[in-house]
């Protein structure tokens, strides 16, 4: 849930760059860095923080140069250390900064590859690094002599294709040479591509969210398509070529439920839109499970529910009100490290008005329920203002699988819908009703959307995994690393030894 940009233009772009990644802040708040290119030099700042607290004026005047990338991320399980801030860069071939949104799932073997075999060393536990010098091997053994031109470049990104698996997006700065952009031959983490047409010539951007184009003058112009990389040269000429043997769309459905900005469109789909068919579906659901009413006010649970929310009131007919205020100085709960940050920050971030939930049966409507924690907390703020009866609705089904393609709900213990029906979750958040919205309708809300979006990435809540790698033994070994950061299970530790004492998901 990483957010990128690369951009390349006439004139200098690091302000460009950071008013882009203030535009995906959103979906990273733990660190933030801009990598630029001025003829074959890279200047680069990084740091962990808000992009904001990250580059102050001394920083800003050391980036040079007319083409670079930005990055800000939110940490997983064990990378949250400034060393794992981005771009990462490498010096061989030619010097090549990356900055990259997703996960690897096979990353680690990756790793043993790049120095048993291609004798490259990693210095960090991020799959990020091990990306990018997959990237830097791949392009030294398609180039030939000193010169490298989009035909290498493209060779180099589809064997990188072949080599990688899991979700990601990234940009990547050649020195000297130009911007490269791909995206994985599932397309599972969005990327899109914009252009400035000025008196020079034309200029491009390319970022996770259209947003940041549109925010920045920049003109949408497609998304990039799963297993495409575009290339925009030294003299700013764009190439692209698809890169990928069986690449198909399968858009992470989370960016439509919560990470992704409303006044995005990704793969065609308005945000905005998706989350207001949710709520369509939503009520639907809860005319058939509590068809006696007897609801007093629809409340939103900010910011990501609000569309769904003003939808399902409309669609039920019920008084739609807002009862909680938001602080909008604390950062997003669900993207926080440490179940305690996310639980203290809940109080500090909403305050709940009294007046509007006095005396009250209140359906309050959240876009999804993850580990639960902050769904118990803003329950149990209703019951303190005076509702009479708390209803909960959610716009996502039971979070209840791990994601391993570049969202932080790893481990199933931490998942408040594992191994729980809907009333004992609903017992867990003290609510006096749940009600979760169908898989189907939450793929159906997209797709009416767009109608050409049939296939989805939904693991999360579903369970299938669409890189076909994730097996039983590879979720155990995941959570186990999790569990005990010191010491990663080995690839033959037997499942019993590995003391879980998890069952075996349905996927």
């Amino acid at each position: 849930m990483c957010g990128i940009v690369g951009v390349v233009s006439h004139q200098p772009v690091n302000q460009l760059l950071y008013d882009a990644l203030l535009l995906l802040q959103h979906r990273g708040q733990d660190a933030a860095g801009i990598a630029t290119n001025h003829s074959s030099m890279f200047s680069m700042h990084k740091a962990n923080g808000l992009v904001r607290d990250v580059f102050r004026t001394r920083n800003m005047r050391s980036l040079q140069g007319n083409s670079g990338i930005g990055h800000c991320r939110y940490p997983t399980a064990g990378s949250s250390s400034e060393e794992e801030a981005q771009p990462f860069y490498v010096n061989a071939p030619f010097g090549i900064t990356l900055a990259h949104n997703g996960n690897l799932t096979n990353w680690e073997q990756l790793k043993q590859e790049m120095f048993k075999n291609d004798r490259r060393h990693i210095n960090t536990d991020s799959d990020s690094e091990v990306l990018l010098n997959v990237l830097a091997h791949e392009i030294h053994q398609a180039t030939t002599g000193l010169v490298l031109d989009p035909e290498a470049i493209f060779k180099a990104v589809t064997v990188l294709n072949r080599r990688v698996k899991g979700g990601y997006a990234a940009v990547a700065q050649i020195a000297g040479v130009g911007l490269l952009a791909f995206r994985d031959p599932h397309g599972i983490r969005p990327l899109c591509l914009g252009i400035n047409e000025t008196e020079q010539g034309a200029e491009y951007l390319i970022a996770s969210e259209s947003v940041a184009l549109e925010g920045m003058g920049f003109r949408f112009v497609r998304d990039i398509a799963p297993g495409e990389a575009v290339f925009i040269d030294a003299d700013k000429q764009l190439h692209s070529q698809q890169c990928a043997d069986n690449a198909s769309l399968n858009p992470c459905v989370f960016e439509f439920v919560y990470l992704a900005r409303p006044d995005s469109v990704i793969d065609g789909a308005s945000v905005y839109a998706t989350r207001l068919k949710m709520g369509e579906y939503l009520a639907e659901k809860i005319r058939r499970e509590l068809p006696e009413g007897g609801i007093d006010v629809v409340m939103p649970i900010p910011d990501s529910s609000r569309p769904a929310a003003i939808q399902l009131a409309l669609a039920l007919n019920i008084e739609y009100r807002e009862g909680f205020i938001k602080n909008r100085y604390i950062g997003r709960t669900f993207i926080m490290p440490g179940q305690a940050a996310r639980k203290k920050s809940v109080r500090q971030k909403l305050n709940a008005i009294p007046s509007e939930f006095k005396d009250k049966v209140v359906l309050l409507v959240d876009d999804s329920i993850v580990r639960g924690t902050t769904s118990r907390e803003i329950v149990q703020m209703a019951r303190e203002a005076g509702a009479k009866k708390v209803i909960f609705a959610s716009a996502a089904p039971p979070v209840i699988y791990p994601n391993v393609y570049g969202i932080d709900m790893p481990t199933r213990d931490e998942l408040i819908a594992y191994g729980r029906t809907t009333e004992e979750v609903c017992r867990e958040i003290t609510a006096d009703y749940l009600v979760y919205q169908d898989i189907d309708d939450l793929k159906q809300a997209i797709a009416d959307v767009n109608p050409a979006l049939t296939n989805f990435e939904a693991s999360c809540f579903d369970g299938v995994y669409v890189t076909g790698d994730v097996s039983q033994d590879y979720l155990d070994r995941l959570e186990y690393a999790r569990h005990h950061p010191k010491a990663a299970a080995p690839e033959d530790t037997p499942r019993s030894q590995l003391n879980l004492n998890l069952a075996a998901t349905e996927a």
